[in-house]
């Protein structure tokens, strides 16, 4: 399955404006999401991973619009570049805005963004009007979750999981620098 129904959309989207935690379908592994707003959601979320703050965050979103007010980027040709390659499974570390949240960026002037091409995620994010945070399913450094079942023996509480497919890339996704081209992952 890799579309979500009109109901499931909404209730998914309800748990994230709730400020909870949720697991849904990527394009290589099931993420841990919430409201990029909402720093309790995020240190919570943080915590649940076991990941640290400085590392920072990638976030999804269904357009670009939605993730242009945290992006500090004017060059013309960047930007075309970086839309190029989506919507799809690359994500960019771009210069975000001065008031993007440490929570989000950690250590970093800059910020982890990508326009999904994965319906369900791209779903969710559309229905909730904006960028949402995603994270792999996973304590930091234990592989990913690939399955609902993976998500609940790792993390080891209960979250609402979003059902869906994955849309069956074999590594997580890559990660580049949009101003020096370097790639992370």
């Amino acid at each position: 399955m890799t579309h979500i129904s009109e109901f499931k959309t909404r209730l998914f989207t309800q748990y994230l404006v709730q400020g909870q935690i949720i697991a849904y379908p990527t394009e290589a592994v099931y993420g841990l999401g919430c409201d990029p707003l909402n720093g309790d959601a995020v240190r919570q979320l943080l915590t649940l991973k076991q990941r640290p703050v400085e590392k920072g965050l990638i976030l999804i979103a269904s357009s670009f619009d939605q993730l242009s007010p945290y992006l500090n980027v004017n060059d013309s040709d960047h930007i075309q570049h970086m839309l190029s390659t989506w919507p799809g499974p690359t994500t960019w570390i771009v210069p975000a805005q001065h008031w993007v949240p440490t929570w989000l960026r950690g250590q970093h002037s800059s910020l982890a963004v990508r326009v999904t091409n994965h319906p369900i995620a791209a779903a969710l994010c559309k229905e909730f009007k904006g960028a949402i945070v995603s994270t792999s399913a996973n304590i930091s450094d234990k592989p990913a979750a690939k399955t609902a079942l993976a998500i609940k023996k790792q993390l080891g509480i209960e979250i609402p999981i979003c059902p869906g497919d994955l849309s069956g890339l074999k590594n997580a996704t890559p990660i580049y620098d949009l101003i020096t081209g370097q790639q992370f992952r």
